[in-house]
């Protein structure tokens, strides 16, 4: 049963009418929801977002005079809004573009919606309704300018001696989590001696180009996790889209297209426990922003099989949820700054 008594407050930025209006008319049939304005072009994003003040935006990435990047950065700059990105991620620059309004301050990507009778075009409502609904009660904060953040974030790789892995590293993220994992994936040198295996909760779709972003920026090799592979030092492997990551006797990974663990397919639960069956005491389980509480479950089995249990802070998070009920299990080694999660990581493989 619906609390809410007042409807969320939504404007729709997209530069095409006719998907403004599948946009509009998808939105219009939650009676809890109400648009309350459309924006054609970045620029008129901005300003509508200032004389509007609406609880949430829906951004397009590519839009003339200004694109969903840009404005969005303006936006979190200038007047903090939540954002969710609404993109059909037909191409790789889409995709970057996508990507880096994550890491600007968007919160979620969802798939663009197809008119009424298109294929998936209820399971796509279903998740924008969703999104919108979770993201409006997300608290955002003013973000400095990006000149400045990249001045901040660039810090120096660590050089690790070679050597044989005894470490196995597993992370898990949702909402948020694109731009966290960024953070730290990145700073992992070239010959980081573990392989990392990576869950992000993520619309279908979205889950190569955001390997294909990270890998970009990062000195370790970025890719979606392919059955039979063995997890190699200097990789990370992504949950690709539709199946629980799990690794198998041999210590090879697993692709499980069976039904959801607690709703989520991939499932952060499913990936730690049977990472700690395989490696007990060489798992490193870092469960990083997000709403819901997979992978607290997982977090726990590492952390009773011997390996190491790290948790995002509150501060640091763009949702203090899974970390957070982590922290209430008691099931976490440590609580971290997201700015220190990439040496604890390394110090630990090393």
């Amino acid at each position: 049963m619906e609390e809410r008594v007042k409807p969320i407050r939504v404007l729709v930025a997209e530069d095409s009418a006719v998907v403004a209006r599948v946009l509009v008319d998808v939105l219009n049939t939650d009676p809890y929801i109400e648009v309350v304005g459309i924006a054609y072009d970045g620029a008129e994003a901005v300003a509508m977002t200032k004389s509007l003040k609406p609880d949430l935006i829906t951004m397009d990435v590519r839009m003339p005079k200004m694109d969903g990047l840009v404005a969005t950065r303006k936006i979190m700059e200038e007047i903090p809004t939540p954002i969710v990105v609404v993109s059909a991620g037909v191409n790789v620059r889409d995709m970057n573009i996508t990507f880096e309004a994550l890491r600007a301050g968007a919160l979620e990507i969802i798939e663009k919606p197809r008119g009424i009778g298109q294929k998936d075009y209820e399971a796509v409502r279903g998740r924008l309704i969703r999104a919108v609904k979770a993201m409006s009660e997300v608290k955002v904060v003013r973000r400095m300018p990006e000149a400045r953040l990249r001045r901040r974030s660039r810090l120096p790789r660590v050089v690790l001696p070679g050597g044989e892995t005894n470490r196995f590293v597993l992370i898990g993220s949702s909402t948020g989590g694109p731009a966290a994992l960024e953070k730290i994936i990145s700073r992992l040198p070239a010959n980081f001696p573990a392989p990392v295996l990576v869950v992000q909760h993520i619309a279908p779709g979205f889950v190569a180009g955001l390997s294909e972003w990270l890998g970009q920026g990062s000195a370790v090799n970025v890719k979606v996790a392919e059955a039979g592979e063995e997890p190699t030092p200097g990789m990370a492997y992504f949950a690709p889209d539709g199946y629980h990551m799990i690794i198998d006797q041999e210590g090879r990974i697993a692709l499980d297209g069976g039904p959801p663990t607690r709703g989520h397919k991939p499932s952060i639960d499913r990936l730690f426990a049977a990472a700690a069956r395989a490696w007990g005491p060489r798992c490193v389980g870092a469960l990083l922003t997000g709403m819901g509480t997979d992978g607290v479950a997982g977090l726990e089995e590492v952390r009773r099989a011997g390996g190491a249990a790290l948790a995002q802070d509150e501060k640091s998070a763009v949702v203090y949820g899974m970390a957070k009920e982590a922290v209430a299990a008691g099931v976490v080694d440590k609580v971290l700054p997201l700015e220190d999660i990439a040496a604890e990581i390394i110090s630990l493989a090393a």
